[in-house]
């Protein structure tokens, strides 16, 4: 037998196998391609979700700013307590109290004719047989007798000022006066708290009166001949007044409406968002920042407000007012600064990291450590112990609803309220963590193993 030479060309073996890689090639790119078509919406969807979380969550840290300020300018105008609370301390402020002092005297003394005094002055000497000497000198006791009057007229008035009578007809002023508030920021007012040239000022005639019996009854009869004086004690002055009665009015009347917006807001963006909790430790820490630049607005405002004072007007009075009308706008900024940091760190510590988990793994170590040593010395957990921990996630969600209902219930809460509050929940989930003890409400049997 003579033997062939091979065939020439691949063999049915290695075309199949050829067949076959090509086969699988296409069909790795049928899917990729595939893939790629399912990935493309699902990448575009998740990119949409995280643009709108974003828009919404900056937002609302943005409107939060607005929020807090809109809220005090409804307090301003609409709660008469509020606006009492706000200005009444004034009265015992030593700034304050001098400045009206010197705003008083100044207007008495206006009244008392010097000239007039020293002229009966001589013609009583003149009638009580005075020498011609004696009566020219009483002509040069003008001076004198102007700084005795002056002296004489302070004193009267440091006691009204600083009595307590004072605080009482301050307080009681300004309470009567609160009605025209809302008047007065629209520059319409024309009772005791009045908006002309730029200011915001509080006749001071009630008290004026008072230091004219006050002298009258010290025996100085001069002063009985002084007519009603309405002098004014300026509380705010501005050239920009206009501008600043139109924002307070446009902040008054969204003032009740604008926080829940901003939470609406904020709830929004959390929800839209891929990672959630990641959304909710942003905005509270937008929220804080927020805070924290308007904190620092308040504190910029005031050096420019004292720098642009009218001429002769006192920069201890004005800034110790200043301080008074925006006291309660930052106890606010702090109060909501101190609940968007407090809800960021419960956030974080709700979350996988190392320290979050570290965090919850000590404490829950610890509380059941106690919780064993308390059965161990006899204490029945039982039923309790079970409905604990079978609707444990839903009595932790209830104590954080009653917490947020509390917050948002509470009229001016302030950062003793936030902290307190706090307190209260940290407590009440360490006594739910007590409580739950480990076991289902009806045990189930157990499997036997293979």
């Amino acid at each position: 037998m003579t033997s062939g030479t091979p065939p020439s060309g691949p063999s049915g073996e290695q075309r199949s196998s050829a067949g076959e890689r090509d086969e699988l090639d296409e069909l790795r790119n049928r899917v990729r391609a595939l893939e790629s078509t399912e990935r493309s919406p699902a990448a575009r969807h998740h990119r949409f979700r995280s643009t709108g979380s974003f828009l919404l969550l900056l937002l609302a840290s943005l409107l939060s700013l607005l929020a807090v300020v809109s809220v005090w300018a409804d307090s301003i105008v609409r709660d008469t307590d509020r606006y009492v609370a706000t200005v009444g301390p004034l009265a015992s402020n030593p700034d304050v109290q001098k400045a009206i002092t010197n705003r008083v005297t100044t207007a008495v003394l206006a009244q008392v004719d010097v000239d007039a005094l020293v002229k009966e002055l001589e013609q009583a000497a003149k009638q009580k047989g005075a020498p011609p000497k004696a009566a020219e000198l009483l002509g040069d006791l003008k001076g004198p007798i102007t700084s005795g009057l002056k002296s004489l007229v302070s004193d009267v008035v440091e006691r009204v000022v600083a009595g307590k009578a004072f605080d009482t007809v301050w307080v009681n002023a300004n309470r009567r006066a609160h009605s025209a508030i809302d008047k007065a920021l629209t520059g319409e007012s024309d009772s005791a708290v009045v908006v002309k040239n730029g200011q915001v000022a509080i006749d001071l005639g009630p008290i004026v009166a008072q230091v004219k019996d006050r002298l009258v009854s010290a025996g100085f009869k001069p002063a009985a001949k002084i007519p009603a004086v309405h002098t004014e004690f300026v509380v705010f002055a501005s050239e920009d007044v206009g501008k600043i009665k139109w924002y307070l009015r446009v902040l008054e009347i969204i003032g009740s409406w604008l926080p829940l917006i901003v939470v609406l807001i904020a709830a929004a963006g959390v929800y839209l968002a891929v990672h959630r909790r990641r959304a909710l430790i942003g905005v509270a820490l937008g929220v804080f920042a927020a805070m924290l630049l308007l904190g620092i607005t308040l504190s910029v405002l005031r050096s420019v407000y004292l720098d642009h004072l009218p001429a002769g007007a006192s920069d201890a009075a004005a800034g110790a007012v200043y301080d008074s009308l925006v006291k309660f706008l930052r106890a606010g900024v702090r109060t909501v600064g101190a609940v968007a940091l407090v809800t960021a760190i419960g956030a974080f510590l709700v979350g996988p990291t190392r320290v979050a988990v570290l965090t919850r793994t000590g404490c829950r170590k610890a509380i059941g450590a106690l919780r064993d040593v308390s059965v161990s010395a006899g204490l029945p957990l039982g039923a309790v112990g079970r409905f604990v921990h079978r609707y444990k996630q839903w009595i932790g969600g209830v104590i954080l609803v009653v917490a947020a209902v509390v917050l948002f219930t509470w009229d001016y809460p302030t950062v003793a309220v936030v902290v307190w509050t706090l307190v209260i929940v940290l407590i009440a989930f360490a006594i739910r963590e007590f409580l739950d003890s480990g076991t289902p409400d009806t045990p189930s049997a157990a499997t036997p193993s293979d």
